[in-house]
């Protein structure tokens, strides 16, 4: 018997000091169920990290045809494409052709480094596309703030990220392998 998805209810306050954003998103999130509270958290940092009235979460795992987060403009064209962990070459490609920025959040340590020294050869040529990673001792801290009811803060300044819930705190710093042009 297959199991369901996992319901989880989180109010997001993101103050983005680069940015100049300031806001809280009420989002009732499914968690695949093979997706691990890491990626779940990182998934929510991705969204704090591009927040925006029109940013939202798709159906992530379930389906091999979205990203994780998109962004759409009221015509329906996808602005902003949201791709968390290791993708492929091929769907790299396919996303940058579909949408007018890609932002891929890659984690998972050495995996994730090996990972990025085979595909950014073969992603050169995509202006739109933006690689940004998460160490794993950030990755490893976020996991343990995963609740299923969260009230979470995520403040960035100056590209540091603080993230919290209730009285603990978590400082998370992207690393950028790429930059959209």
């Amino acid at each position: 018997m297959a199991q369901n998805a996992t319901i989880h209810k989180i109010e997001l306050s993101v103050s983005d000091m680069d940015r100049n954003y300031f806001e809280t998103h009420k989002l009732t999130v499914a968690k695949h169920p093979s997706e691990t509270d890491e990626r779940l958290m990182v998934r929510l940092i991705a969204f704090a990290l591009n927040a925006h009235e029109y940013l939202e979460m798709t159906k992530g795992l379930s389906t091999d045809d979205e990203p994780d987060i998109w962004q759409k403009s009221l015509s329906g064209e996808i602005d902003v494409w949201v791709a968390l962990g290791l993708p492929s070459e091929k769907i790299i490609r396919q996303s940058c052709s579909k949408a007018g920025k890609v932002i891929v959040y890659a984690f998972g340590g050495r995996v994730a480094e090996i990972w990025w020294d085979k595909v950014k050869n073969g992603t050169t040529r995509f202006e739109n596309l933006q690689v940004n990673t998460f160490s794993e001792g950030d990755t490893a801290a976020l996991s343990q703030l995963a609740q299923r009811a969260m009230k979470l803060q995520v403040h960035v300044q100056d590209g540091d990220v603080m993230v919290s819930i209730d009285q603990t705190v978590v400082y998370v710093t992207p690393e950028t392998w790429k930059t959209a042009a």
